[in-house]
């Protein structure tokens, strides 16, 4: 069950391999169509931690959390130095996908 002020967009089952168990996780999927790519990315890294500290806190059966965005924008904003450090620094998990060919292309920790 999703702590109570978790409105995530996806919440799925994943399985790691076949020796481990599966694992629940949240994927939170962010389009970056405003104006500002900078704001939107400002926006995903707040929701991102804030739901990430509530599945902490509340021990939830959900272990992780993805923020899941178009490889287009992988590719080129995310590729950014700054985004990069961003990143790296506050150890977000991607999910990359491919809108067009409805298929994912990389999953990141």
């Amino acid at each position: 069950m999703l702590p109570a002020e978790l409105y995530p967009d996806l919440a799925i089952e994943k399985y790691i391999s076949e020796e481990q168990r599966q694992r629940k996780i949240i994927i939170e999927i962010k389009s970056f169509l405003g104006p500002s790519m900078m704001k939107d990315f400002e926006m995903a890294l707040g929701q991102y931690i804030f739901y990430r500290d509530l599945i902490q806190l509340g021990q939830d059966e959900y272990q992780e959390i993805y923020l899941a965005i178009k490889d287009e924008i992988y590719e080129t904003f995310f590729q950014r130095k700054s985004i990069q450090a961003v990143i790296k620094r506050h150890q977000l998990d991607l999910l990359v996908v491919n809108i067009e060919k409805e298929e994912i292309v990389q999953w990141i920790n």
